[in-house]
């Protein structure tokens, strides 16, 4: 009973994570829109967010600096891959095409999850996860009607779609690798003020246009200050959206949490209809269905086959000692 209840909470988390992360497009878009390069805008996110959660990270670092001492080169490389990466390659992806699109490509990054924890644990895929896989890819290319002839393919956007598919398999992998010791907040703060750094490093040294204007901008129709998307970026799509995140691939393990984080595409679309007013059509509504079915096949594999016991190298059996360690 507690096991499930520790679920349902990883889960209820999974997708309020992915629910905020939805926002992301609709507030980096308005930003780009007016003229900021979408590196300044993932730096501005991430720095600020970071700048936030400072405070109750050390809090909650009390008496586990050792452990924080250990992780550094895991929180590095989480900053790296899961927040620079990704979120550049998204912002970037935006640039040239459909927010859907660009979401498909990234959420491509499952495919890497199943694969990484195949290759690198030995743990070859079931059928309920082949089958929960296929149906996810089925409803994500319904939801977005790739076949409806609305959407415009940039080869360039394709490579920085791909980009964030690779630091959005990181994310999930990641978070559940992490010495469960290490509080979710400081995983997220350090992982951000270590992407926010390079980032600056690389806009500095002008690897990386950092570009942004303090004007107004247009945000769901209506004209309103730079400060409102970024105060959206920083506090929805950032802290509470990786905090939660985190949080839940340490109690679900990295397979399911990175299938119940496909939400993201339908919460966006949800966001896109009430912000933007675009309505999701029938096709988009069976494709919801389809990843709502294929996170359910995943949930029913892992309930038929336990994660093995901890202290085997698994980020999905580590993940099972946070509840007890957090």
């Amino acid at each position: 009973m507690g096991s499930e209840r520790s679920v349902g909470a990883g889960l209820g988390l999974a997708l309020l994570s992915a629910a905020t992360f939805g926002t992301s497009g609709t507030f980096a878009r308005s930003l780009i829109d007016a003229g900021w390069s979408a590196d300044a805008a993932v730096a501005a996110r991430v720095g600020v967010a970071a700048l936030i959660l400072a405070v109750p990270a050390l809090l909650a670092l009390r008496g586990r600096w050792s452990v924080a001492g250990r992780s550094l080169g895991d929180v590095g490389l989480f900053g790296l891959l899961a927040v620079a990466g990704a979120q550049v390659g998204f912002f970037n992806a935006v640039r040239y095409l459909p927010v859907g699109v660009a979401l498909l490509l990234e959420y491509s990054g499952i495919v890497l999850v199943v694969l990484w924890m195949w290759v690198r644990h030995g743990e070859r895929p079931r059928g309920l996860t082949v089958a929960g896989a296929a149906a996810a890819v089925v409803g994500l290319a319904l939801v977005l009607d790739i076949g409806g002839g609305g959407a415009e393919i940039d080869p360039l956007g394709v490579v920085w779609g791909l980009v964030a598919a690779v630091g959005l398999a990181a994310y999930f992998v990641l978070s559940a690798r992490v010495d469960p010791r290490l509080p979710s907040i400081a995983l997220a703060c350090g992982g951000m003020a270590f992407g926010a750094i390079v980032l600056v490093l690389l806009g500095t040294v002008g690897a990386m246009p950092m570009r942004a204007t303090f004007g107004t901008v247009v945000l769901a129709g209506h004209t309103t200050s730079w400060m409102v998307p970024i105060a959206g970026l920083v506090l929805l799509a950032a802290v509470v959206a990786y905090v939660t995140g985190i949080a839940a691939a340490r109690v679900l393990g990295a397979a399911l949490s990175s299938f119940a984080g496909l939400t993201e595409v339908l919460f966006a679309v949800v966001i896109a209809w009430l912000v933007l007013g675009e309505l999701p059509s029938a096709t988009q509504a069976v494709g919801g269905a389809f990843i709502v079915s294929g996170i359910a096949l995943v949930r029913l594999d892992q309930l038929r086959h336990p994660a093995r016991p901890p202290g085997d190298d698994d980020p999905a059996a580590t993940s099972s000692l946070a509840r007890q360690q957090r």
